[in-house]
C-alpha cells in the first residue's frame, strides 16, 4: 500500500493528469532538493536531472523559467541572449509567489500562474529524464519530448561548451 503524496508533489500529480499524462510522482525518504540528490535517490546520471530554476527578468520583472540539465550551470548571459531579456536570479518569496513551489521542488508544470519556459537544449540528448515534483522530496520521470510538450518550452542553449555545475 503506498501513501499519499505530500500536497504539493500531489498538484503535480493532478496537473499530469489534467494534460492527460499517466507520469507517476514518486517521493523519496531522502531529499531530491539538488540534482545530485535526485540522480542519486532514482539511479541515473546528474545530466538527466531537470532541474526548474526560476529567473526574474530584469526590465519586465516576470519569472522566467529555465529547466536545465542538472550537469548544467546556467550561462545567464548565454540565456539572457536567446530570451531577449536580461535575468536576475529570483529570491526565494518571488518563486512560492510565482510557481506556488518552494526552491527545491520547482516542476516544469503546474504553476500558479503561465511563466515563459525555455528548455535546455542538452537535457534532448537522453532517452529519460527526471524533474521535481513539488516537493524536495519527489520526482517524476519522463522523456524529454513529453518536457516539450507539456511545458511549451523554447530549446535553447543555457551553458557554453566544457561548463558544467562544478
Amino acid at each position: 500500500m503506498s501513501r499519499p503524496l505530500k500536497p504539493s508533489a500531489q498538484r503535480v500529480q493532478d496537473a499530469l493528469l489534467t494534460q492527460g499524462r499517466a507520469h507517476r510522482v514518486v517521493e523519496f525518504a531522502d531529499s531530491t532538493r539538488t540534482a545530485a540528490e535526485a540522480a542519486a535517490a532514482v539511479g541515473c546520471s546528474v545530466g538527466q536531472i531537470a532541474k526548474s530554476l526560476v529567473f526574474r527578468g530584469r526590465s519586465s520583472g516576470r519569472p522566467i523559467l529555465i529547466i536545465a540539465s542538472g550537469a548544467n550551470r546556467v550561462d545567464e548571459k548565454l540565456a539572457s541572449s536567446q530570451i531577449g531579456e536580461h535575468l536576475d536570479r529570483a529570491e526565494a518569496e518571488f518563486v512560492r509567489s510565482t510557481t506556488g513551489f518552494a526552491i527545491g521542488g520547482v516542476p516544469p508544470l503546474g504553476h500558479a500562474q503561465p511563466i515563459p519556459t525555455y528548455i535546455d537544449r542538452d537535457l534532448l540528448q537522453f532517452a529519460e529524464i527526471w524533474a521535481a515534483a513539488g516537493h524536495p522530496h519527489a520526482v517524476f520521470r519522463l522523456v524529454p519530448d513529453d518536457l516539450l510538450a507539456m511545458t511549451g518550452g523554447e530549446v535553447i542553449a543555457v551553458a557554453r561548451q566544457g561548463q558544467d555545475a562544478a
